[in-house]
């Protein structure tokens, strides 16, 4: 899969953020270091088990768009 991302350097530093996955966010030395940083967090993300609570509901809340996407 494919995730959005956002790098930039930042004086000395890269820095980066999946725009797809929130939480998901790097810094490093260099641009491929970054990349890289963020990809490992996408999978940690993606591969880390969420118990279900016994007492919990999984729903899905729909949100309307930014007006700058319509």
């Amino acid at each position: 899969m494919q995730y959005r991302a956002v790098i930039k350097q930042s004086e000395d530093w890269w820095i980066g953020w999946l725009l797809d996955l929130p939480g998901v966010n790097a810094q490093e030395r260099t641009r491929e270091q970054v990349i890289e940083s963020l990809r490992i967090g996408a999978l940690d993300m993606l591969t880390t088990e969420v118990p279900f609570e016994p007492e919990g509901f999984m729903i899905t809340v729909d949100v309307s768009g930014p007006a700058w996407a319509m």
